[in-house]
């Protein structure tokens, strides 16, 4: 019928108090901070955690026999037989600090010691042997175990600082809810008319009564008559608001308004001139001087625009002075203008001259203040003399191609008035091209017929020249009004000299394999020489290192030498696959002025052939165009059903050789000259499958006649396919 008080101060010591009166007290050995303190009934045993991060239980008896706190200082002095050493009942390491004890007996379960640590949660016998553990993937703020639900085991609450009360049935997971705050104490409480409720005090004093389940729903729909549907009413409002969906979600509808309503337009101005002082920085071209050209973009904003950035990109091995800008909030009808410069940096032709603008901001809203995330972007196209001047140019050059047009040939003086002297006039009818990174094309005009030749020894040194050729081409005609005006391929298209850039990439990429291969066989030789010395070193007795020494330094010189080789041929890829897109770009349009593509299929032309803006070793550009080709001579190209049943790989790696992927291109090539069409609706691949038996539709008359220059050229797969042969009409 009394009251027994202990108290665990600061220093370590157990004070103990019968009702209001001192009974005595006692330090801990080994004492350094307070930890959790619980009494054990069943065993009349005080269980508590200490600073060496293990679980100690003392006795009462044991207490109450051992020396005398005031009698502490004159221990030594003292008698043996004046009191008795405090000694530990028993003792389990946890290795760690622990946040809470409680010992629990329900009557389904054995009597229990609980203790929560900062990363695992133990459940101890009377004695201190582990009845189980669990691992806690999170850090647990406060714990209570509060009945035994099922004989044998108990029901434990453990919150954590995520703010998620969590249920267990002794190590599994029950049940989890959200809290509103992290607790540091939690209870569970029976009232008056609620059992089980979840009483949790947080460290702001927020106390909170809770229960887990939901609110029973009280609401009672009423009967409603039954009556027999009317399907013809049902039809015509279905038919109302299928009407006013589709008018919704029309495309022409929502995008003027979209154009309208938009918040900031971005707009990119290039320098029709070269700067003056080059701004280009750490550039690697041999050339002597690399010229730069200047990008004004301007920013103009019709709301408020909250946290506006700008980024500007070019692809490599093009550069830019800066391309990340960051400004101020800004406010309606205002702007901002930037300006930077566009460079060549790496020694290579870059396979586009175009950049592109796109600023990120976000619009505040009554709803939303923080504000939406909105994206603007623009364009725009770089001068061809970035990289490249004009020079004498050359009667005779390695490669050559030709295009055809049905117009008379133009002056170069009219049409590239920046690289043609104006002294020359008229006569100008060649043109040299001097590239930055030391290569040449000349540009040649037909003066009695209507073609314009492109010449140079490196086949990927064709495409700007071809691209700005038509480019220009078409600009002048379309200042003159004339709509009529094409350009047309009829030469072979040049697969081989494209197949040896492949090749080349293909042999740098298996190059970098081996080297990846090598340096890790490398490394793994230079840690093991590491671990042999450092035993050497740390054995007291001295042992002769027997030439590891040696053999380390030779190990890690050749670890340099292959990083550096690996590092090199990295630096080729890089240069290989700039040179492999370019001359892609010009495939690519020398396929469509062959076959005369629209712009959609065109489209599907850059989407087989250019997928990656980046080469990998994980994913390459061999093994991606590889199943794009595939896929569209197994679906519009195919020649059968029995092609179109076959099923592709779904993984991509790394292949053996180009074997496969140039006997492809060489056979997807063939399937457009025998009129194949490129398209991405299976019911368009299946409809022409069926007109022929050799897979391809018949070609109409009219353009038959309008393409039969271009349809005699396919006598080039002769190797790879039969022929077509065409009769004149009479």
């Amino acid at each position: 019928g009394r009251d027994l008080i202990c108290i665990q101060s600061m220093d370590g010591m157990l004070m103990l108090f019968e009702q209001e009166s001192y009974a005595f007290g006692r330090f801990l050995p080994g004492f350094l901070l307070p930890g959790p303190l619980a009494y054990s009934s069943r065993t009349d045993s005080f269980i508590t955690v200490s600073s060496c991060q293990q679980v100690e239980s003392y006795k009462y008896q044991v207490l109450a026999f051992a020396t005398d706190a005031d009698e502490r200082q004159d221990a030594e002095q003292q008698k043996p037989s004046s009191g008795k050493r405090l000694v530990v009942d028993w003792i389990l390491n946890i290795g760690e600090q622990a946040l809470d004890i409680c010992v629990v007996s329900f009557n389904q379960g054995a009597s229990s010691v609980f203790v929560l640590g900062e990363r695992n949660f133990f459940c101890l016998k009377d004695n201190g042997q582990i009845r189980f553990m669990k691992k806690l993937d999170y850090s647990p703020s406060c714990f209570i175990p509060y009945c035994s639900v099922r004989e044998g085991t108990i029901n434990t609450l453990i919150a954590n600082h995520s703010k998620i009360l969590n249920v267990y049935q002794d190590v599994t997971l029950k049940w989890a809810t959200q809290l509103p705050c992290i607790p540091i104490s939690v209870k569970v409480a029976n009232f008056q008319d609620l059992k089980g409720v979840i009483v949790t005090l947080s460290d702001d004093g927020h106390l909170q009564c809770s229960y887990l389940g939901t609110d029973p729903s009280l609401f009672q729909a009423p009967k409603v008559d039954s009556r027999e549907i009317n399907y013809e009413e049902m039809n015509a409002e279905m038919k109302e608001l299928q009407k006013i969906i589709r008018e919704a979600t029309k495309t022409q509808d929502i995008l003027p308004e979209s154009e309208n309503q938009r918040g900031i337009t971005v707009t990119a101005e290039v320098s029709a001139d070269l700067d003056e002082e080059s701004q280009a920085i750490d550039s690697e071209v041999k050339a002597g001087a690399v010229p730069s050209v200047t990008v004004k973009i301007t920013i103009q904003s019709r709301v408020t625009a909250q946290k506006p950035s700008l980024a500007v990109c070019v692809q490599a091995p093009l550069a830019v002075t800066c391309d990340q800008f960051v400004f101020d909030d800004l406010e309606p009808d205002s702007s901002e203008t930037v300006v930077l410069s566009v460079f060549l940096k790496e020694n290579c032709s870059p396979p586009e001259l175009e950049g592109t603008c796109m600023v990120s901001y976000n619009t505040p809203t009554e709803l939303n203040p923080e504000g939406i995330p909105r994206v603007s972007q623009c364009s725009f196209s770089l001068p061809l003399k970035l990289v490249c001047f004009p020079t004498q140019p050359s009667k005779a050059a390695y490669h050559k191609l030709t295009i055809d047009t049905n117009k008379p040939p133009i002056s170069f003086v009219t049409i590239f008035p920046d690289f043609v002297d104006p002294s020359e006039g008229d006569q100008a009818n060649a043109l040299g091209f001097q590239f930055l990174t030391g290569s040449k094309a000349t540009l040649l005009a037909s003066k009695t017929s209507q073609r314009y030749r492109i010449q140079s020894d490196q086949f990927e040194d064709l495409w700007l020249v071809t691209k700005e050729l038509i480019y220009r081409l078409e600009e002048h005609f379309k200042m003159q009004n004339c709509k009529d005006f094409a350009c047309a391929f009829s030469g072979s298209i040049p697969l081989q000299d494209y197949f040896e850039l492949i090749d080349r990439h293909f042999e740098l990429r298996l190059n970098a394999e081996k080297y990846q291969e090598l340096l890790s066989e490398r490394a793994v030789q230079f840690r093991a020489i590491e671990r042999r010395l450092l035993t050497r070193f740390k054995d007291k007795t001295p042992a002769p290192l027997q030439h590891l020494d040696t053999l380390l330094e030779a190990t890690f010189r050749e670890v340099i030498a292959l990083a550096d080789a690996a590092e090199e041929n990295q630096a080729n890829m890089f240069q290989a696959f700039a040179k492999l897109k370019s001359a892609t770009h010009l495939v690519i349009k020398l396929i469509s002025l062959w076959q005369k593509l629209s712009t959609d299929q065109v489209a599907i032309l850059e989407a087989t052939f250019l997928p990656l803006a980046e080469d990998t070793q994980e994913l390459g550009w061999e093994e991606t165009v590889d199943a794009a080709v595939s896929y569209l001579l197994r679906t519009c190209l195919s020649k059968s059903s029995k092609e179109q049943a076959l099923t592709l790989s779904s993984q991509l790696s790394m292949p053996k050789d180009t074997s496969r992927l140039k006997k492809n291109i060489t056979l997807f090539c063939d399937r457009l000259a025998k009129g194949g069409r490129l398209s991405l609706s299976t019911d368009s691949a299946t409809q022409q499958a069926a007109v022929m038996p050799g897979g391809c539709a018949t070609i109409p008359e009219s353009d038959l006649e309008e393409r039969t220059v271009i349809l005699g050229s396919t006598a080039m797969f002769a190797n790879h396919g039969q022929t077509t042969k065409q009769k004149s009409k009479p």
